[in-house]
């Protein structure tokens, strides 16, 4: 790469040992690592949709994609006023994204990114790091999307880090980071695939 980033597998093993990079914490782009307790999680039984929202599923609103634009979604969600994706973190994300354990779930109206969102996979834990939104609702229909998807492909764990009023109304929790080790230890131990080979549309209703 031509860009400096974060190895790979330093990346990789800090995810299962609970850490996550970030940067901008001190103001500049130096990249710090996090394990909160207590550490938010959205259980892939209790994602709360909207009367509008789901209105907006049913009616296929959406088109919806698995790994169809990642650097674009990463990007997106970095050009923000205030932001800790810096450019080193989009680099190492979309290195990870070619090796295969990051992952982009696309919003489209028509042929217009309007929102999503992107992670990273490991057994069957995933771990959210950012979405955003140019549509009402497109970085929701893209988050129905990924946990339809992790629960039809056996994942256990949607880690998304702290829970903001926001993944707090879509279903999100906390649990303390023993819980949260634990969780994660089993998940580790399963065997999940995010994505079959070759690329198809996913299915966000």
């Amino acid at each position: 790469m031509t860009r400096r980033s974060i190895p790979p597998a330093l990346l990789l093993d800090a995810y299962a040992s609970g850490w996550f990079p970030m940067a901008g914490a001190d103001g500049t782009d130096a990249i710090h690592w996090f394990s909160p307790d207590p550490r938010g999680i959205l259980p892939l039984d209790g994602l709360r949709a909207s009367r509008r929202l789901r209105r907006s599923l049913r009616a296929r609103r959406f088109r919806v994609t698995v790994d169809e634009a990642f650097g674009e979604v990463i990007r997106a969600c970095a050009a923000r006023d205030e932001t800790w994706i810096s450019q080193e973190i989009v680099e190492t994300y979309r290195h990870v994204h070619t090796l295969g354990y990051a992952h982009s779930v696309e919003t489209w109206l028509g042929e217009t990114l309007v929102g999503g969102l992107y992670g990273v996979a490991l057994g069957g834990a995933f771990f959210g790091e950012s979405m955003f939104h140019r549509a009402t609702d497109a970085s929701k229909a893209a988050l129905v999307a990924l946990v339809e998807r992790l629960r039809h492909r056996g994942f256990t764990l949607l880690d998304v880090q702290w829970v903001t009023p926001h993944l707090g109304s879509l279903g999100a929790v906390e649990i303390s980071r023993s819980q949260y080790l634990e969780r994660l230890a089993q998940a580790l131990g399963r065997e999940c695939h995010f994505e079959e080979s070759g690329r198809q549309d996913a299915d966000a209703g």
